[in-house]
C-alpha cells in the first residue's frame, strides 16, 4: 500500500483523468492518487499512518475498537456532521471530503490530554486499555452532537447531553476487563443533569466533599469545542463523488441516469460490481472475492431525502438508520402528536436498538432491506416495516416500480442491474371519520427478544402489531376492525405476515378465548426452517408477544384500555389511547442512566503509604490517548511479512495436500518441513507435547496445518481462508467428540500424583449418617472463550549472529522464549521476547500464544525477514479451546436439617486433544469446591483427552466450576427437603476446625477466617432479609415477572511464587523497575510503582515521600529479567512488588550511610542530591532480588461473598439484574481501586460465563461461535443496574506481602450468586405454572443449565406458559 501516500496531483501517462482522494486525519491533510477501493480506513489509519488507536477487535463492526469520528460538510446546510463509524467497514473511498478524528486526535501526551481521557483515567476506567480508544471515541460523537442542539446552556465544565445520553454512547461498545460501571461514572460526568453523588470512586475528589468542590476538581470540558475545528480545505471538496478509473475502480454516480449507465455497462462488459453505501453489511457478510468495481450510491442525493405529506412518509434508501430514527422521532416529539406520529416514533424506538450507534450511523435503511431481501439476513426493520404496509420503489434497468414489501421480500434475489430506491410508510389514523368508528383506536407495537436489551445483537424474534380496535356496539369489549400481525427473525427467508391469524381476529370480539384461538393458530404459521436454533423457544416467544400485545385489551374494562401500558406495554402505547382525555397531548419520560453507580465501600491503608491508596492507573491516560504501544502497534520494520494460519476443519484426518486459490502476494507457506534440523516441532510442552504444526495427521478442528506468509494481513488471510486442504479419513477412527466417548474408549490424560486431589474422611460411614440421599444427579458445565480484545499476535525480528527479537502478547515470555529456541534449535541467548502490555489475558495469552510467537519466528528464521501476525477474531475462536467443559456426577447425604454428611464426585473434564495445563484442573475444582464442610468427601476425576481443540487456563480456571457445584449441590439438597437454601449454605459453613481438614497447608490462623463475619455483614449493608420480603411480596402481585434473590460465598486457595525484580536508580534521581510479571491489565506496573516509592521512600530524605512520578516500570524483556516465570493465578502482582521491595531494600542499605554522612556535613539532603553524590561515588545503584516464598507461608484462602437480586420475563426469559452486593476480604490492599476494578471485571466476567456465553461445537467439532455476531459478553446493558461493592481490609499477616491478598480471579466465582438467585425466580414462575395446571413435573427439582440464556429460563418457565394462562383463566371465567 506504500502507493497509497501518492500526493501528485498530474493526469495518468495515458491522458486518462483521475481525481485525488482528499481526506484528513486528526487535521493532517491527506492526498491519495490510487487506492484500492476494497481498503479500510482502518487499514489506511494503521499501516500508513503514525495513528494507532483504532484498534483491530472483531473486524466486524460489533465491538467498538476501531471508531473514529467522521465529520462530513455539507453544502448544502452549511454545517459539518459529525458520526461515529467502524473504521473496520468504512471503505477509504468513501471519506473523500471528509475529516477522521481519532482518540489521539482528541488529545495527547504533547498537546494535552482531553477531558474525556483525563476523567476515563480518573475513575480507574481502563485495564488492558486495547478497548478505551474507542470508547473515548462514542462518547466524544456523542457529546459533540448534543452540544450542537439548541438546549440550554449547560453548566461550565459539563455537555449539553443528559447522563443518559453520555452513558448510553458506549452502549454499543465491548470491553472484557473492566465490568463497565466505572466507564459508565465517567461517560456520566460529563451530564448537564448529572447528580454528582451517582458518581463513583474516582482521583479526583474524595467521598465527603461538596458537590462544588467535586465539580471544581474535574477536568473542564468545552462544549463549544474550540479546538476541534473542521478543515476549512475540505470545505471545498464535494463529499461521496470521488471517481477512481483505475480497474479495481470506485465510482460515484450523482444521478439514476448515470447509475443505470454504469449498471448496464458493467453488466454487458462481465465485470464484477458491488454496490455499497456504508459497507456495514460486510461485517456479517464477508467477500469472499474481489470485485472490480466499487459503484457509491451516496452522491445521488436523491436517494437519500426524508419527505413527510399527507400521504404518508417517503425516506430514500441511503438515509442512514440514525438519520431515519431521528425523522421519525421528530413528529412524535411534539406536544400534540396524531396515531401516525406515534406509530412513527414506535417505529424510530425499535429501530434504535437494532445494531449499535455507531453502525447506525453509517448504515442504511435500504441496505438493511436488501440484505434481508437477498441473503435472508434476520432484519428487524423488515419486521416493523411490513406491519404497517410499507411500499418499496425499487429500479430495475431502465424501469421503475413500486412493491408492496411483501413482494418485495418474496421476489427473487435482486439482479445485477436492480436497485432499491426508497421506501414508504403510509399514513396510519383510526377511521373517526366513520361516524361507526369515531372512537376506534389504533394499537400499535413492536417488541424484540435478544440477549442484549439495547441491540448490538440479532434478535431470536422480533414482531410488530398494527391493530384497529372500536368498542362494540352490542357486547362489553372491543371489536377488531384492522389486523397486521408480522414476525420475523426466528429462522425464515424472511419476515411474515401471519394471514390467517389476522383473518381470524379482524370482526371479533377480543376476549380470552379469541386471543387462544389465535394463540393456537400461530403455532402452526410461525415455524422455524430445520436447522434454527432454539425452534420451540422461538415459536414460545411468538405467542408469548400476541398474548403481550392484546392483554390489556382484553380485559372489558375502559380503564384498561385507556391505560394500554399497564403491565407489559410500553408508556408510548398509553398515549395512544389518552389522546381523547388528553386531547392529543402527550407527556414525555425522561430516559433514566442504565446504572446507577452503586456504593464502592474501600478502606486506605496509611501505614506503608503510598501503598494502600487508590493511586491512578500507571499509563491510563495514554491507553485512552490510544497512546499505548501493543504488539501490533509496532510499526513494521522495512521488508516485513504478514502471516496467517492454515487449520484443520476436520476433527481427525490425515492431511494429503494444501493448494492456495489465492497465490498473488504469498511468499512461503511454512508447515513442519520448516523446522530446522534438531529442531523441535513443539509449540508448548509442560505436561505434555502440543506440536506447532500437524505433521501427517489433524487431531482437531483448529488443528495448525500450516502458516501462510505473505506481503499484508489482508493478502495472508486471504490466502489462508481461501486455501483447500485435501483429507484422507482411510484407516482412521472415529473421533471422539465428548467425555462419554473418552471414557468409553479410554483417552485420558495422567494426573500428576502431586496435583492429584486428596480424599476427605470416610464417605461410607457419612453416607450411613444421611437420613437422605440425592444418587446420580448430574450436572454438565460448558465452555468459554476468552475473548480478550486483543487476538493473538507476535512480530518477529531477525538479528545479527543468527539472533531473534521477538515482541508477543504474551502471559509467559520465559516460557515462549524456550519454546522458540527449542524449535529452531538455537541457544536460549539468541532468542529475545519482549512484551509491554498485553490486551487482554484471562489465561488465553500464556500457552495459547506461544504457537503465534513461534510460528513468526520460525518463518522469520527460514526467510531472513521480519514476519508478524494478528490473528483474525474467527480464527482465534475456533483454535482457543477456552475454559474446560466438565460433567459431574454426584451422590451426597445430608441430614432432614441440612447438614450434609458425605459428597461423592464423579468429574469428567474435556481436556481436547493436547493436555496444555489440564492436569491442573482437578486440583483447582477441588479447592473452590472446598468452600462447604462436606462431612467426607470422595473424588473420581478423569481428565478426557478428545478431538477438540485443547483446553488451557481461564481466568479461575477449575475454581469457578468448583464453586458452582458446590452451589449447585447445596441447592438440590434444599429443594429436595424443601426448606431455605440459605439455612443450608450456613449449616455447611466451616468452623476453623474442619477448614483447617479441608485445607491443612492454606487455612492460616483462626483469625483469618473472615467468612461468617462477611457473610453476616452482608446481610445488614445489604439489607438481604428486607430485600427478601419485597421479593416475595413482588411476585405474588405480578404475573408475568418473578423476582429472585440468592447470597453466595466463596472461598480461593491461592498460592505466592517466586519472582525476581530490579530496580535501579538513574543519576537525576528518576528511577527504573523491572519485574517478571506482565501488565496484563491487572495493575501490575502500577503496584510496582507504588511499593518501590514506598520501599525507597524508606530513606527518609528531603522529597522521598514523593517519589511515584519519578518510578517507570519497563517492559519485560527475557534476556534482561531472567527467571520472570508467567502471569497469573492473580499473584503475580503481589510477588513482583515484594520482588521490588527486596531490591529497594538493598539500594536503601547501600544509601544509607552516604545519606548520614550528607546529613552531618548539610544538615539536610534531598533526594536528587543523595543519588547525585551517589553515582559520583559510585555506589551501585541497580539491585536484582529474587523472591522465593516459603513452602509452608506461600499459600493462603480469599474469602468473598455475594448476594443478586434479579428478575425474569416469563414471556420472553429475559434476567435482569437489578442489584449486586459484594463483600470482600482483600487483606491490606496494595491499591483498593486496582483491586476494586479487578473485583468488578471478575465478577462481570464471570457472569458471561453463568449467564450470557455459549461457546459450542457442532457434530464435527466445529465451533458454532465463531465472531461477535453469535457469542455475546456482557455489555452495558446486560449488568447489575447497580452495584455495590465493599472492599474489606482484614488485618496483618505476617506471611503475605505487606499483608495483602490477590483480587484478580477469586471474585468470578461470586457471580454464580446472579445464576442462583435466576433460579430462586424460576422456581417462583414454576410454582405458579403449577397453581395453574397441577402438574407433578413443576413441583420436583430442577436443573438450571450454565449459561442460563433466555431460551434455557423460558423452557424452564414453561414454553407453553401462554396456552396454560389462558386455559385456566377461560376456566375461571
Amino acid at each position: 500500500m506504500s502507493e497509497l501516500l501518492d500526493s501528485s496531483k498530474k493526469m495518468k501517462e495515458n491522458g486518462e483523468r483521475r481525481e485525488i482522494l482528499v481526506f484528513a486525519v486528526n487535521g493532517e491533510r491527506f492526498e491519495l492518487s490510487s487506492v484500492d477501493p476494497s481498503t479500510t480506513v482502518l487499514q489506511f489509519l494503521r499501516t500508513q499512518t503514525p495513528f494507532k488507536s483504532v484498534k483491530l477487535g472483531c473486524g466486524e463492526g460489533g465491538c467498538g475498537a476501531c471508531l473514529v469520528l467522521i465529520s462530513k460538510y455539507n453544502h448544502v446546510l452549511d454545517q459539518v456532521e459529525d458520526f461515529t463509524a467502524s473504521s473496520c467497514l468504512t471503505l477509504l473511498c468513501s471519506i473523500h471530503g471528509c475529516s477522521i478524528t481519532t482518540s489521539e486526535g482528541l488529545g495527547n501526551s504533547k498537546d494535552g490530554f482531553h477531558p474525556i481521557h483525563e476523567r476515563i483515567a480518573g475513575f480507574h476506567a481502563t485495564q488492558c486499555g486495547f478497548c478505551t480508544p474507542g470508547m473515548c471515541v462514542s462518547l466524544f460523537g456523542a457529546l459533540i452532537n448534543a452540544d450542537k442542539t439548541n438546549r440550554p446552556e449547560p453548566p461550565s465544565g459539563f455537555s449539553k447531553a443528559t447522563a443518559a445520553e453520555a452513558e448510553r454512547a458506549i452502549s454499543g461498545n465491548l470491553c472484557r476487563c473492566t465490568g463497565y460501571r466505572p466507564l459508565s461514572d465517567a461517560c456520566k460526568s460529563f451530564g448537564a443533569d448529572v447528580d454528582m453523588e451517582d458518581l463513583g470512586l474516582n482521583s479526583f475528589w474524595k467521598k465527603e466533599e461538596s458537590d462544588d468542590v467535586k465539580i471544581s476538581r474535574l477536568p473542564k470540558y468545552d462544549h463549544h469545542h474550540k479546538k476541534s475545528k473542521f478543515p476549512e480545505f475540505l470545505k471545498e471538496i464535494k463529499p461521496d463523488v470521488f471517481k477512481d478509473s483505475e480497474k479495481h475502480s470506485w465510482l460515484s454516480p450523482t444521478t439514476l441516469m448515470e447509475l443505470q449507465s454504469l449498471l448496464e455497462q458493467n453488466v454487458l462488459a462481465g465485470t464484477k460490481v458491488k454496490l455499497v453505501v456504508s459497507n456495514t453489511g460486510m461485517g456479517y457478510y464477508k467477500d469472499i472475492e474481489s470485485y472490480d468495481k466499487y459503484i457509491n450510491l451516496k452522491g445521488i442525493s436523491d436517494l437519500s431525502n426524508i419527505k413527510k405529506d399527507a400521504t404518508g412518509i417517503e425516506i430514500g434508501a441511503t438515509a442512514t438508520i440514525c438519520k431515519v430514527i431521528e425523522s421519525l422521532k421528530s413528529h412524535s416529539k411534539c406536544e400534540f402528536v396524531s396515531d401516525f406520529d406515534l406509530i412513527l416514533g414506535k417505529i424510530a424506538k425499535h429501530m434504535s436498538k437494532v445494531a449499535s450507534g455507531f453502525i447506525r450511523s453509517t448504515a442504511s435503511i435500504g441496505g438493511n432491506l436488501v440484505m434481508a431481501q437477498k441473503y435472508h439476513f434476520p432484519s428487524d426493520i423488515a419486521t416493523i416495516l411490513l406491519a404497517v404496509d410499507t411500499m418499496v420503489h425499487v429500479m430495475d434497468g431502465t424501469k421503475f416500480k413500486w412493491l408492496t414489501l411483501e413482494e418485495f421480500l418474496e421476489q427473487p434475489p435482486l439482479g445485477l442491474q436492480s436497485v432499491l430506491l426508497g421506501i414508504k410508510i403510509p399514513r396510519w389514523d383510526s377511521s373517526k371519520s366513520d361516524p361507526k368508528k369515531h372512537k376506534s383506536k389504533i394499537l400499535f407495537e413492536t417488541f424484540r427478544a435478544a440477549p442484549r436489551p439495547l441491540g448490538n445483537t440479532l434478535s431470536y424474534l422480533n414482531v410488530a402489531f398494527l391493530v384497529e380496535v372500536s368498542p362494540s356496539e352490542d357486547l362489553e369489549g372491543n371489536m377488531v376492525e384492522t389486523c397486521k400481525l408480522s414476525f420475523g427473525a426466528y429462522g425464515t427467508k424472511h419476515a411474515i405476515r401471519a394471514t390467517k391469524v389476522e383473518e381470524l381476529l379482524v370482526g371479533k370480539l377480543l376476549n380470552f378465548g379469541i386471543v387462544y384461538e389465535a394463540v393456537n393458530m400461530l403455532t402452526a404459521t410461525v415455524v422455524p426452517e430445520d436447522g434454527t436454533s432454539k425452534i420451540a423457544y422461538r415459536s414460545s416467544l411468538a405467542i408469548g408477544f400476541l398474548y403481550k400485545f392484546f392483554s390489556p385489551v382484553i380485559d372489558h374494562s375502559v380503564e384498561k384500555l385507556n391505560n394500554y401500558s399497564n403491565g407489559y406495554t410500553g408508556s408510548s402505547v398509553k398515549k395512544t389511547f389518552d389522546l381523547k382525555e388528553n386531547n392529543g397531548k402527550v407527556h414525555h419520560v425522561k430516559v433514566p442512566p442504565l446504572l446507577s453507580s452503586g456504593k464502592q465501600e474501600i478502606q486506605v491503608g496509611d501505614e506503608y503509604r503510598p501503598i494502600g491508596e487508590p493511586v491512578t492507573k500507571s499509563g491510563a491516560t495514554i491507553q485512552a490517548s490510544g497512546e499505548a504501544v501493543y504488539v501490533d502497534d509496532i510499526p513494521s520494520p522495512t521488508n516485513c511479512l504478514y502471516g496467517a494460519y492454515i487449520y484443520s476443519t476436520k476433527a481427525l484426518a490425515r492431511v494429503k495436500s494444501i493448494k492456495l486459490l489465492h497465490q498473488e502476494g504469498v511468499r512461503a507457506i511454512i508447515s513442519s518441513n520448516d523446522i530446522p534440523q534438531g529442531g523441535q516441532n513443539v509449540a508448548f510442552k509442560i505436561f505434555g507435547v502440543e506440536p506447532l504444526f500437524v505433521d501427517e495427521i489433524a487431531k482437531c478442528v483448529g488443528d495448525r496445518v500450516a502458516f501462510v506468509v505473505a506481503d499484508t494481513q489482508k493478502v495472508a488471510d486471504m490466502a489462508a481462508n481461501t486455501a483447500v486442504v485435501e483429507y484422507d479419513l482411510e484407516n482412521l477412527d472415529p473421533p471422539i467428540l465428548s467425555v462419554e466417548e473418552a471414557v468409553e474408549r479410554s483417552s485420558h490424560f495422567e494426573i500428576p500424583p502431586m496435583l492429584h486431589p486428596q480424599n476427605v474422611g470416610d464417605v461410607s460411614g457419612g453416607m450411613e449418617e444421611a437420613d437422605h440421599k440425592i444418587i446420580f444427579a448430574e450436572i454438565k458445565l460448558g465452555s468459554q472463550y476468552y475473548f480478550y480484545m486483543e487476538t493473538q499476535t507476535a512480530l518477529a525480528i531477525p538479528d545479527e549472529d543468527n539472533c531473534l527479537v521477538v515482541y508477543t502478547s504474551c502471559q509467559g515470555p520465559e516460557y515462549a522464549h524456550s519454546h522458540i529456541a527449542r524449535c529452531l534449535n538455537i541457544p536460549q541467548h539468541n532468542v529475545r521476547v519482549i512484551t509491554r502490555r498485553v490486551g487482554g489475558g484471562f489465561g488465553g495469552k500464556f500457552s495459547k500464544a506461544f504457537p503465534t510467537a513461534t510460528a513468526c519466528a520460525l518463518a522469520a528464521h527460514k526467510l531472513r525477514r521480519p514476519v508478524r501476525m494478528y490473528v483474525n477474531r474467527k480464527t482465534d475462536m475456533i483454535m482457543a479451546g477456552g475454559r474446560h467443559p466438565m460433567k459431574i456426577t454426584y451422590n451426597v447425604g445430608f441430614k432432614s436439617n441440612g447438614k450434609i454428611t458425605a459428597l461423592e464426585l464423579k468429574i469428567l473434564i474435556d481436556a481436547g486433544i493436547y493436555p496444555d495445563l489440564s492436569p491442573m484442573i482437578p486440583h483447582t475444582i477441588v479447592g473452590a469446591l472446598k468452600k462447604y464442610d462436606w462431612g467426607a468427601l470422595s473424588l473420581d476425576i478423569k481428565i478426557c483427552k478428545t478431538n477438540l481443540p485443547s483446553r488451557s487456563a481461564m481466568r479461575a480456571p477449575g475454581d469457578v466450576q468448583g464453586s458452582y457445584v458446590a452451589e449447585a449441590i447445596i441447592e438440590n439438597v434444599a429443594s429436595t427437603l424443601s426448606i431455605d437454601v440459605d439455612a443450608v449454605r450456613s449449616m455447611n459453613f466451616h468452623t476453623y476446625k474442619s477448614l483447617y481438614t479441608f485445607y491443612k497447608h492454606s487455612a492460616g490462623e483462626p483469625i483469618d477466617y473472615t467468612l461468617v463475619s462477611i457473610w453476616n455483614k452482608l446481610v445488614v449493608s445489604a439489607r438481604y432479609n428486607q430485600r427478601s420480603e419485597a421479593v416475595e411480596e413482588f411476585n405474588r402481585n405480578n404475573i408475568w415477572k418473578k423476582r429472585g434473590i440468592s447470597r453466595v460465598p466463596a472461598v480461593y486457595e491461592l498460592s505466592v511464587r517466586p519472582s525476581p525484580g530490579r530496580t535501579s536508580i538513574l543519576s537525576d534521581g528518576s528511577v527504573v523497575v523491572e519485574v517478571g510479571g506482565n501488565e496484563i491489565g491487572q495493575g501490575l506496573w502500577t503496584k510496582a510503582k507504588q511499593m518501590a516509592a514506598y520501599s525507597l521512600g524508606l530513606i527518609q530524605c528531603e522529597g522521598s515521600e514523593d517519589l511515584l512520578d519519578k518510578i517507570r516500570v519497563i517492559q519485560s524483556d527475557t534476556l534482561s529479567m531472567i527467571q520472570g516465570g508467567f502471569t497469573g493465578g492473580s499473584t503475580t502482582s503481589e510477588s513482583s512488588c515484594e520482588a521490588i521491595r527486596l531490591s529497594c531494600n538493598v539500594l536503601v542499605e547501600r544509601l544509607m550511610p552516604l545519606k548520614e554522612r550528607l546529613q552531618n556535613d548539610m544538615g539536610s539532603v534531598n533526594w536528587e542530591t543523595l543519588i547525585s553524590q551517589a553515582h559520583l561515588q559510585s555506589v551501585n545503584l541497580s539491585a536484582t532480588s529474587f523472591y522465593h516464598p516459603g513452602r509452608t507461608t506461600n499459600s493462603y484462602l480469599n474469602y468473598g461473598v455475594a448476594v443478586s437480586e434479579v428478575e425474569i420475563d416469563l414471556l420472553t426469559g429475559k434476567t435482569s439484574i437489578l442489584q449486586t452486593d459484594i463483600i470482600y476480604d482483600c487483606g491490606k490492599s496494595l491499591n483498593p481501586a486496582i483491586d476494586l476494578g479487578q473485583i468488578e471485571g471478575a465478577f462481570v466476567q464471570g457472569l458471561g460465563f453463568f449467564m450470557l456465553e455459549e461457546y459450542e461445537t457442532d457434530r464435527e467439532g466445529l465451533v458454532l461461535a465463531d465472531g461477535i455476531w453469535n457469542y455475546k459478553i456482557p455489555t452495558l446493558d446486560t449488568i447489575p443496574k447497580q452495584l455495590n461493592v465493599e472492599i474489606v481490609n482484614s488485618g496483618h499477616h505476617k506471611h503475605r506481602i505487606l499483608s495483602s491478598k490477590a483480587s484478580g480471579e477469586p471474585p468470578l466465582l461470586l457471580a454464580a450468586v446472579v445464576h442462583c438467585a435466576t433460579r430462586a425466580a424460576i422456581k417462583e414462575a414454576r410454582k405458579q405454572l403449577h397453581s395453574w395446571s397441577n402438574s407433578d413435573e413443576l413441583d420436583k427439582p430442577f436443573q438450571l443449565d450454565v449459561p442460563a440464556t433466555m431460551p434455557v429460563v423460558k423452557e424452564l418457565c414453561g414454553l407453553d406458559i401462554v396456552e396454560r394462562y389462558l386455559k385456566w383463566k377461560m376456566g375461571k371465567i
